[in-house]
């Protein structure tokens, strides 16, 4: 049964804890060449560990978060972790089975070494002398302090946004650390326009005149208008057009409709709104200035930016190529910060590949920030792709009859050891037995959220997609053979269809039924009404099969547009129709029709 929990009870009280990093004698070094004497980390942990630490996920927090993750803090009575719906028993990372640790950033301002700490050599805070981080410092730090808490390897690391960013580096710096990498909502570099909303958000930081340089610590002005700005700015962009109108629209605020004229002309004169959006915007801000540093603020945001695998290695394909992780995808269709199109890019790239990769694009029309606040669907999906750390209970594997002599024979046709794409794949069945009987490495393409969750669950890769629309994210000659299974015929192009099909691999099998068995031709002549039976189990108004044709016509097609018929086999649950196939009639005789096809007339 597919684990799809994503409600259950808090973790409890969480103690947050302080690890100082044992450096070596000249400090840690960082990539752009500046040197940090001394490193504190703030880090929470919830869920029991396993002896053989085996049950490690680390959770990465995006760009303003922190390392409390989940629980209560103590001294308080409700649950406060910004990710409190996603992690704890019964939830999407189920702190039954998982020992879940999160840590603040480097260069934050909760706890871990940032530009507030004070620096050892000086005795004041760093401010302006606080050196410039990477990504890669960030993900190195988080590495140094897991292998100090005698944690060598992670069943999962699991980001959003800027941790998604995170999970990459993860990926590619450690990859043998890693089991599973969960990017959520992320890219392997910003776009342009989401640089420009941080630029603008730090400049409104810079030319406060309350920041002095970045050493405002001590002094009675500090750069709060600054960041508050930068805090408006940026919540746009977590939000999308859509939520912004329910929530907000054009409305206006009672009470500052019905105040005094003297307060509508001091609003006048500072340009300020009665509009509800300008009243959200600035409770955002307020609660900001009250929680976040400015000068880390800074400090991560231009990590954020300048982080760029392409840049960096030539090439996604490049980038990837030392990972060893199985990944997770997941875009969110709202989301114009963090595009469904790069997400797409990077499941690109590895497929290419030919690593393990899942993607899933869900609807949440919230924007951004609905992997924090709308997570319905997000948490079954990281709860189905999560590995067991325990004892996996038995699937109950019921198959009808002739799906097992189907399956067999399609089977028989699959290459050992190849690469096979399995369009419409169902939960996933068909994969796991060519894994298990003749060695493949499969991937299925689903439309169906809930058989996505049934094949992730099963350890299996999976891509929601709908075919119709293509194989974009499948680059040419990825797999050795593609499986079609009583799919093309609910095709809106089934032309189309095939010629992907032949473009990202260089063989197809495809069974279909055929509409030419002659039982089916009789119904229709004697009945006059359009035929139902075991190979066709529909009523003609609650049909997926939208395009009816026969064994001759397929064959037809494929003659037209070049395709080489290497085999077929044809299936016939009666005995008539056995009897029709033996005498050389297969359009007669088949009510299903099995076809390995490739490129290239003969």
């Amino acid at each position: 049964m597919v684990r799809r929990g994503y409600e259950g009870e808090s973790v409890g009280v969480v103690e947050p804890r302080t690890l100082k990093l044992a450096l070596p004698p000249g400090g840690l070094v960082l990539e752009k060449g500046g040197v940090l004497p001394e490193v504190e980390i703030s880090y929470e942990t919830c869920g029991e560990l396993a002896p053989d630490r085996s049950n490690v996920i680390y959770v990465c927090h995006a760009l303003t978060g922190d390392a409390h993750v989940a629980g209560i803090r103590p001294g308080q009575q409700d649950p406060s972790g910004w990710w409190e719906g996603m992690i704890g028993p019964g939830r999407g990372i189920d702190t039954r089975y998982y020992h879940v640790v999160c840590a603040n950033m480097l260069a934050g301002c909760k706890g871990t070494t940032g530009p507030s700490s004070i620096n050892p050599a000086t005795g004041k805070r760093y401010g302006s002398s606080f050196p410039e981080v990477t990504v890669g410092d960030i993900v190195t730090v988080q590495q140094m302090m897991l292998q100090q808490l005698g944690i060598e390897r992670l069943a999962a690391v699991v980001g959003g946004s800027f941790g998604g960013m995170q999970v990459l580096e993860w990926a590619v710096r450690f990859p043998e650390r890693v089991d599973r990498c969960l990017v959520i909502a992320s890219a392997a570099r910003l776009n342009t326009q989401a640089l420009a909303f941080d630029i603008v958000g730090r400049r409104a930081i810079t030319q406060d005149p309350g920041w002095q340089g970045g050493d405002y610590y001590g002094t009675e002005r500090a750069p709060h208008d600054g960041l508050s700005q930068a805090r408006r700015i940026a919540h746009i962009t977590y939000l999308s057009e859509e939520l912004m109108s329910d929530k907000f629209g054009r409305e206006r605020r009672p009470e500052w409709v019905n105040a005094g004229a003297d307060f509508h002309a001091e609003a006048r004169r500072l340009f300020r709104t009665t509009f509800e959006v300008e009243s959200y915007l600035d409770h955002q801000a307020r609660k900001f200035i009250e929680r976040f540093d400015a000068n880390s603020y800074l400090q991560i945001t231009r990590a954020m930016d300048e982080y760029d695998l392409i840049e960096r290695c030539g090439s996604l394909e490049q980038a990837f190529q030392p990972a060893r992780a199985s990944f997770l995808i997941v875009s969110l269709s709202g989301d114009w910060l963090f595009t469904p199109e790069q997400s797409e890019e990077m499941v690109r790239a590895l497929v290419k590949l030919g690593k393990s990769v899942s993607y899933c694009h869900l609807d949440a029309p919230a924007g951004h920030d609905a992997f924090l606040t709308h997570i319905e669907k997000l948490a079954p999906v990281l709860h189905a792709f999560l590995p067991w750390v325990g004892e996996r209970p038995a699937r109950a594997e019921r198959v009808a009859r002739e799906r097992v002599m189907e399956y067999g024979q399609v089977m028989e046709l699959v290459d050992a050891n190849s690469r096979v794409l399995d369009l419409g794949c169902g939960d996933g069945q068909l994969l796991r037995l060519l894994a298990e009987r003749k060695g493949i490495a499969g991937t299925g393409v689903e439309i169906s959220f809930e058989h996505v969750l049934e094949v992730l669950d099963g350890g299996g890769d999976v891509l929601l997609e709908d075919i119709d629309d293509g194989l974009a994210m499948v680059p040419d000659d990825s797999y050795d053979t593609v499986v079609l299974s009583e799919t093309l015929q609910a095709m809106r192009h089934p032309r189309l269809v095939l010629r992907e099909i032949l473009r990202v691999a260089r063989t197809a099998i495809i069974t279909f039924p055929n509409f030419g068995y002659l039982p089916t031709r009789l119904r229709l002549m004697l009945r006059g009404r359009m035929p139902k039976g075991s190979h066709l189990p529909y009523e003609w108004y609650d049909t997926p099969n939208i395009h009816l044709f026969t064994l001759q016509d397929f064959l037809e097609l494929c003659r037209v547009d070049g395709i080489a018929v290497e085999t077929t086999r044809y299936l016939s649950s009666g005995c008539c129709g056995r009897l029709l196939i033996a005498a050389g009639c297969p359009n007669a005789g088949a009510d299903r029709v099995i076809v390995r096809i490739a490129r290239g007339a003969r």
